[in-house]
Parts: structure tokens; sequence; C-alpha cells
């Protein structure tokens, strides 16, 4: 496996991938490391969280630097990234506890309750464009409740895969407990049909989950996906304007627009469309485009170069289908892997950019007449992540939030995820929630105790 900066499209590391034999016996290791794990208190388990979170940022400029290096965040993004996950580390480690005590439920018995038990081994297949955070935000709800993990990182980040590893060791847990592999997609089936491993998390696109759902299905074993998103930003005539266009640029930018909740589909009201696009326009017009590892910069490379060719394809197709390019549409004539910043405005049913997830710096302007058709619009696509809406009456804002068929939204606000909320999506944007106290009880045995 190959570390490639994407600024430069030089590799500046390779890693042995691991064959066969040393993916079972890192699984047999881990799971004898679990037969004793899961017996450890929970006040241990949250004291071995905080290590954790004290190891992310001790060596936060680091890992940030590691991860810039190899996927093209933004420097201070890829730090802000670190600072997140030694929040959602701290979090499981305060709440977690309490979370998995004991429920008493009055029943015919003396005594009932449910009980709350680790599973075994989780499986984690890992995307690329939060490469710590993805990781942990899964990891450290899952070793709270008392599992061990395995994890198959995206090959284009070996090297946060292996730091995210050590940092787990570091911080003192047992060093079998978390362990990463070092495999191609073609051996995830194989691991996950080790009987040893009970259940799978994916972070990915909907072919990934696809495939990864189905054979974990074949073994009978528990799954969480959260797949792609084509979320909605929608501004209606009577909302703040200018924040809304502020908010957007962010939205929709940040790490490049390589999210799966960054904004996509901008649906908004004709009679503020045209202010709202040129607002937009002149915004992103004033980013500079660079070197992710300098302050300065504010729009960096994309991941890889194949991800540049899917950018440009989707941008070329929905012009022939009739789109209007208000700015950007192409590639800059500078080294790596970059793509302008893009507007596409008149979009409309039927054209790439409409129903297709756009992986990348492109604003897709969608133009609505009534908040009917903005809801409809909303909701007619095969995704279901996230999505907010723009207004300044804040309880037609949530009527309308209601009525749009994803795992979240927002009223006055981007998308986001927060260790202390539920994150997940509906439709093809998979299923199971990771974070907040549904997060922790995805891969827990939840058991009924019954006394006489």
């Amino acid at each position: 496996m190959k570390s490639t900066n994407p600024t430069t499209g030089e590799v500046f590391r390779e890693y042995q991938e691991h064959d066969g034999r040393e993916i079972a016996d890192i699984i047999s290791h881990t799971y004898t490391c679990w037969q004793s794990w899961k017996e450890i208190s929970f006040e241990r388990r949250a004291e071995l969280l905080k290590n954790a979170a004290q190891v992310l940022r001790t060596k936060k400029e680091t890992l940030a630097r590691l991860m810039t290096l190899e996927m093209g965040k933004l420097l201070r993004e890829s730090m802000g990234e670190i600072e997140k996950c030694a929040w959602v580390c701290d979090y499981y480690a305060d709440h977690g506890a309490e979370m998995l005590d004991d429920k008493v439920i009055q029943s015919d018995a003396s005594r009932s309750f449910i009980t709350f038990q680790p599973l075994g081994i989780v499986l984690a297949v890992m995307p690329w464009n939060f490469p710590f955070w993805q990781v942990f935000r899964f990891a450290a709800p899952a070793l709270m409740a008392g599992n061990a993990a395995v994890l198959k990182h995206a090959s284009n980040v070996p090297g946060c895969a292996m730091a995210i590893e050590e940092i787990i060791r570091e911080a003192g847990f047992p060093p079998d407990l978390f362990r990463t592999l070092l495999i191609t997609s073609s051996q995830v089936e194989s691991v996950i049909a080790n009987p040893k491993i009970a259940a799978a998390t994916l972070t990915g696109s909907e072919a990934a989950g696809s495939h990864v759902a189905s054979i974990a299905g074949k073994h009978l074993k528990k799954t969480v996906l959260e797949l792609g998103g084509a979320d909605p930003f929608i501004v209606l005539e009577d909302a703040d304007l200018a924040l809304a266009v502020k908010t957007a640029v962010v939205a929709r930018m940040l790490n490049q627009g390589q999210s799966c909740i960054a904004a996509k589909r901008f649906i908004v009201m004709e009679n503020v469309a045209d202010d709202f696009v040129t607002e937009l326009k002149a915004a992103l017009e004033k980013l500079k485009m660079g070197d992710p590892l300098e302050a300065e910069t504010q729009v960096g490379p994309l991941a890889r170069p194949d991800l540049v060719d899917e950018i440009e394809r989707q941008v070329s197709d929905s012009l022939a289908q009739g789109a209007q390019l208000v700015t950007g549409g192409k590639r800059p004539d500078i080294r790596g892997y970059y793509f302008e910043p893009t507007i596409l405005d008149h979009v409309v049913k039927g054209m790439d950019v409409y129903s297709q997830e756009t992986f990348g710096p492109v604003v897709t302007i969608i133009r609505v007449a009534s908040e009917a058709e903005a809801i409809a619009v909303a909701n007619d696509s095969d995704f279901g992540l996230g999505g907010c809406v723009w207004t300044r009456d804040l309880r037609r804002g949530e009527s309308m939030a209601r009525k749009i068929e994803t795992g979240a939204m927002f009223v006055n606000g981007m998308t986001k995820s927060d260790p202390r909320l539920p994150f997940g999506g509906i439709k093809r944007s998979g299923y199971g929630r990771e974070l907040g106290t549904q997060g922790i009880m995805e891969f827990v045995n939840i058991k009924t105790m019954w006394i006489q």
C-alpha cells in the first residue's frame, strides 16, 4: 500500500500488506484479548479513553500533518478533526457507564432488568475523507462497551490507519484489542466470514455498503452502514441571506466537498435565487487554492486523481444536459489533484448532478417556486443522510424539517456530527446509528434478565 501526497502526486511511503496467515493471527490474538477485556470495569475503560484523548491532543500537529499529506485536507481542518476525536473519547468516557447501566423494568418477576453486554470483535471498514474521525466515532463507544475491533481502512491512508492503532496502544489499552489490517477490499469477505468476528460497521459508498451487508447477512452478523448523501440546503425567501451564503461556503467546501454530509443540492426559492447565486459566486471566487499545509490556503486538492475525473465528468455531462455554469467547472493548471470551486445553476431533474452524489467542490442550484416544491425536491433523492433549512421563522423551519426524509435536519445551521447526538441515514444512505446513546447500543447484546 502506498501513501501518495495529492498535492504533488508523489508517493512518500509504502506499507507491506498483511497476508492470509497474518490476518488470521491478528484476529485470533484480538479475540483472546477481548476475552479478558470484556470483564474490565467501566471505570478502567473510561480511564483509558481519557488517556487516548490526551495522546490525540499531545500529538495533534504530527497527526494532522500526516492526514493532510495522505489525503489533502487543509491542515487547520486536520487539526480540528484530531480535536473532535479527543472530544468523542472524552464524551464516552464521561457518559458511557451511565448509558450502559442496567435498566430496571417492572414485570411479573421479583426483579427484571435489561443489561447491555459486548458482542466481541467488530470489523470497521472506514473511508479516507475523515481518516481519524470516522474511526474514533466508532471506536470510542465500541471500546467503552467492552468490544474489541479490527480496522480495514481505505487503501490511500495506511499511515493514518497505523497511527490510530498506535494511539490506542499508547493510551494503555491491551496491545491486541484494536488492530489495523492492511488489506485490500477483496479480502474483506474472508474477514467477515471469520467466526471470531461478531459484527461489522462501514462508512463508504453504496456499492461497498451493499457488498459488506450482503456478506454479513450471509453469515448472520450485525451491520451498521453510513453511506452516501446528497444533502439538501434549502433557502427560503425569508432567510438571512448573508448568513446562509457564508454557511453555504463552509457546508460545501469543507474537506474540498468530500463529505457525505456536505451540502450538495442547494434548493433555493426563485425570488431570492439570483441574489443567493451572485453572493455565493463572489464568495467562492475569493477562495485561495494551494498547498493544504499552508495557512492561507482555503481550497486544497481532492484525495485521488479518479475523484477529479468523476467530478469533471459529472459537471461536463450536466452542462450538456442543460445546466448553466456560473463559475469554475474545470481543473486548474497546477500540479496535483485539484478542481475549481464550481456553481451549476438551473439544475433540474434528469441532470447527473440532480440525483448523483457529487464528492467535490461543486454547488448545484435547484430553483423552486414554493415551500411544497422545496420539500418535494428535497425528498426526490435516493439518499437520506442530512440537510438544513434556512428561514427566520423557526416554527416554519421546524415544520419543514420534520417533512424531509433524512436521518438529521438542521434549521439555520449546517449539517454536522456531534458525539452527543445520534448520526446516520435512511434510504440508500444506510442504516443504524453512530454517536449518542443510540450509537453505543448498536454493538451490544441488549439482554433481558428475569429473576423470581
